[in-house]
Order: structure tokens, then C-alpha cells, then sequence
């Protein structure tokens, strides 16, 4: 069984910044695909931004130039640098792993951690 655990989430004021990591109980080196997704109150789950095991990366509009999305395929983690902060960004936020060829069919997710950015 893969397990997946989040940490770094918290309450942060608008323009501040949070890191976000994740700790696969599996080595990332040949996985596929790692990502981060959100789900705010309300919304449907969405892609925050996702990696390939070759290093390419895709984000969502709405963070483009604010997120970096990174793995260490050492230590078996995937963080996510969360700049420029906005309220917008609030949601709770999940770590996902695909082992597959499909990009948006995760295999695995973590447990996931709360994001709230105050105005």
C-alpha cells in the first residue's frame, strides 16, 4: 500500500508564501506523474500543478508564475513552493501519484492539508 503524507499547510496572510511536502512511503524515481490538487469548500477537486519523473512540469492558470512544483526522487518527496499568496488559494490541498500513463487518473492520495490565506 502507498501511503502519501502532506505537511506544511496553515493560515497565512494574503501575499505571503507557504511550502507544502509531500513523503511517498515508495520510491518516486520511475513514478510517472506527481501533483498537487485542491479542493476549496464547494468546488470540485482541481490540478494545482502536476510533474513528470522526467522533470516537465504543468500548472493551472490561476498559479502560473506563483507555484513551483518540485521532486526529490532521493527522498521520496514531491514540495510545492506557494508564493504570492491569495485568498482564492484557500482549500485544502492533496498530493497525488500516478503510476499510470493517464496524467489525471492519480493512483494514490495523501490525507491532505488546509491552505487559508487571510485577506
Amino acid at each position: 500500500q502507498v501511503r502519501l503524507v502532506e505537511s506544511g499547510g496553515g493560515l497565512v496572510q494574503a501575499g505571503g508564501s507557504l511550502r507544502l511536502s509531500c513523503a511517498a512511503s515508495i520510491s518516486i524515481f520511475s513514478i510517472n506523474y506527481m501533483g498537487w490538487y485542491r479542493q476549496a469548500p464547494g468546488k470540485q477537486r482541481e490540478l494545482v500543478a502536476r510533474i513528470t519523473s522526467g522533470g516537465f512540469t504543468k500548472y493551472a492558470d490561476s498559479v502560473k508564475g506563483r507555484f513551483t512544483i518540485s521532486r526529490d526522487n532521493v527522498k521520496n518527496t514531491v514540495s510545492l513552493q506557494m508564493n504570492s499568496l491569495k485568498p482564492e488559494d484557500t482549500a485544502v490541498y492533496y498530493c497525488a501519484l500516478v503510476r499510470g500513463r493517464l496524467p489525471d487518473e492519480p493512483d494514490y492520495w495523501g490525507q491532505g492539508t488546509q491552505v487559508t490565506v487571510s485577506s
